[in-house]
C-alpha cells in the first residue's frame, strides 16, 4: 500500500500543480537548462565533417546524463517524505498541459484582435515562419500544436514515468527538447540532428498513438479511430499525425499543408479534407478534448499502478 502511494501521490500532486499554475516562469526550468546545453553543444560540434556522428554523441550523452543524474540523486534521498517532494517537483516541471492551453487560447484571442498580433502570439509555440500566415493558418497552427504537444507535453512524459520513473520522465524531456531544437530536415540540421529526431520518433511511437486513442475516447466517437488510422499516416512525422488526425477528425477540419521552417519550404501532407474556417468555439472544443485525454491518462496510470501492486 505504501509503495503504491509513493507512486500515485507525487503524480496527482504534480499534475494538480501544473493544472493550477502551469510552467513556473519565475523559477528556473530544467527545459531551459536543457536548451542551453544543446545550443552550446550544437555550436561547438555542428561543423566540419562527421556531423551525424557528432550529433549522435551529443544526443545520447545528454539523455544519459539526465537519466543517470536523477537516478543517482534519488539514491541519495534519505527518507520517503523527501522522495515524494522531489518526485512531485519533477513531475510538475515535466508536465506542460496548462501552459500550452493558455498559449493556444491567447493565440485565438490575439488573432481576433488583429492578424499581426495573432502571428506574433503563435510564433511563441511553433517553429515555422509566421510572418506571412493568414488568420486561418494562425488558428490552424495553434490547434496542430495543441494536439501534437498533448502527446509531447503530457501523455508521453506520463508514459515514460510509468516505464522508467522520474529519471525516465526527465530524460524524455531532454529527448523532446533535442528534437525541437535540432531535429529538423533543413540543411543545417539534417545530419547533425538525425539521431535526435530518430530517438524522439522511437520515444513517441507508443505515446502518440495512445494520445490519439485517448482523444477519440474523450470525444465519445469511437468511429473516429478509422479516420485517425487513415490520416495519421499522412504526416511526415511517424508520430505527430496521429494526435493531429484525432483533433482534425473531432473538429471536422483540415490540418497540414506547406510551411516555412528556418527559411525553407516544407510541404506537409494534409490531414483531413474539410478546409473550413476555424473559430474560437473550435479552440474551446479542442481544449476540452485535451483535458479529457489528460484525465483519462491519469486514470489509466493510477489503475495500472494499483493493479501491478497486487502482483
Amino acid at each position: 500500500m505504501l509503495s503504491t502511494l509513493i507512486l500515485i501521490v507525487p503524480l496527482m500532486l504534480g499534475w494538480l500543480l501544473d493544472f493550477i499554475f502551469g510552467d513556473p516562469s519565475r523559477l528556473p526550468h530544467p527545459v531551459v537548462w536543457f536548451g542551453k546545453m544543446i545550443s552550446a553543444g550544437e555550436h561547438r560540434l555542428n561543423k566540419g565533417s562527421h556531423r551525424m556522428a557528432k550529433g549522435a554523441v551529443l544526443a545520447v550523452s545528454l539523455i544519459l546524463m539526465v537519466f543517470l543524474s536523477i537516478w543517482g540523486l534519488k539514491r541519495l534521498i534519505p527518507n520517503v517524505i523527501l522522495w515524494l517532494i522531489v518526485d512531485t517537483v519533477i513531475i510538475f516541471y515535466c508536465l506542460a498541459g496548462t501552459t500550452l492551453i493558455r498559449e493556444v487560447r491567447e493565440v485565438f484571442h490575439a488573432v481576433d484582435r488583429s492578424l499581426d498580433e495573432g502571428r506574433r502570439q503563435v510564433a511563441r509555440i511553433v517553429g515555422r515562419d509566421t510572418t506571412q500566415l493568414t488568420a486561418q493558418e494562425v488558428r490552424t497552427a495553434a490547434l496542430e500544436t495543441l494536439a501534437e504537444n498533448l502527446s509531447d507535453g503530457v501523455i508521453a512524459p506520463l508514459f515514460w514515468l510509468a516505464i522508467l520513473g522520474t529519471p525516465g520522465m526527465l530524460a524524455y524531456k531532454m529527448v523532446n527538447t533535442l528534437d525541437s531544437m535540432i531535429g529538423y530536415r533543413t540543411e543545417r540540421y539534417k545530419d547533425f540532428g538525425c539521431w535526435a529526431a530518430r530517438i524522439d520518433d522511437v520515444a513517441n511511437y507508443i505515446p502518440a498513438r495512445l494520445t490519439a486513442l485517448l482523444m477519440v475516447i474523450g470525444t465519445g466517437r469511437l468511429s473516429l479511430i478509422r479516420f485517425v488510422w487513415r490520416n495519421g499516416q499522412r504526416h511526415a512525422s511517424p508520430n505527430s499525425g496521429y494526435p493531429e488526425a484525432a483533433l482534425a477528425g473531432a473538429l471536422n477540419c483540415r490540418f497540414g499543408g506547406p510551411h516555412i521552417y528556418f527559411g525553407e519550404l516544407i510541404d506537409k501532407p494534409y490531414i483531413g479534407e474539410n478546409d473550413r474556417q476555424l473559430t474560437t468555439a473550435d479552440m474551446h472544443t479542442a481544449i476540452s478534448i485535451n483535458r479529457r485525454a489528460e484525465v483519462l491518462m491519469l486514470i489509466l496510470w493510477d489503475t495500472g499502478t494499483v493493479l501491478l501492486s497486487h502482483f
